[in-house]
C-alpha cells in the first residue's frame, strides 16, 4: 500500500467521523434545545457530550440491527 492510497484512507475515515459528529449535534440541536442551552450557558460540556454519545450510540445500535 502506497503513502497516497493510505492518506486516501486516512482522510476519508476522518471525513466520514467528522460527518457523524456534526450530523449528530444537529440532531442534538433540534431533539434536547434545553440540555444544549443550558450546557452552552454554564459553560459545561459534560452533559452535551453525554448526549451526543447516546445518539450516536443509538445510531449505531440501529445500523447493527439492519446487519
Amino acid at each position: 500500500m502506497s503513502l497516497a492510497r493510505a492518506s486516501l484512507s486516512l482522510v476519508g475515515v476522518i471525513g466520514v467521523l467528522a460527518t457523524a459528529l456534526a450530523g449528530a449535534t444537529i440532531w442534538l440541536l433540534v431533539t434536547q434545545p434545553v440540555t444544549v442551552a443550558d450546557s452552552v450557558a454554564k459553560g459545561e460540556v459534560s452533559p452535551v457530550v453525554r448526549a451526543l454519545a447516546d445518539v450516536l450510540y443509538g445510531a449505531f445500535r440501529g445500523l447493527l440491527k439492519y446487519l
